[in-house]
């Protein structure tokens, strides 16, 4: 199993529109079809000195192995989602992992 989990900062001075530009976005991810499963959330209510809260969204997404997520990587789907809503983050962090 491969994992591609990302982390967005949005920037502060979006609009309204802008972030339901970036949700709707995000979320088009989960159509593409490499995926095995996928999930968008927010920063978690949990409070610990562990934790780091500070992004705006996360991106999930599971792939049976690093051929499915390359192939992802061109899906055009995703081509899309970078050039449309790579203007609304101010930072993005992906760590990806493999089945030890």
């Amino acid at each position: 199993m491969f994992i591609h989990h990302v982390f967005f900062w949005l920037k502060e001075e979006l609009s309204q529109e802008d972030v339901q530009n970036f949700e709707k976005g995000v979320k088009s991810l989960l159509s593409i079809q490499h995926l095995t499963s996928g999930d968008v959330g927010k920063p978690a209510g949990t409070a610990r000195p562990v934790i780091d809260s500070s992004y705006s969204y996360s991106l999930l997404l599971q792939f049976t192995d690093e051929a499915a997520h390359d192939a992802y990587q061109v899906d055009p789907i995703h081509q899309k989602f970078v050039e449309t809503c790579a203007p609304y983050w101010s930072k993005v962090l992906i760590y990806d992992s493999e089945t030890a």
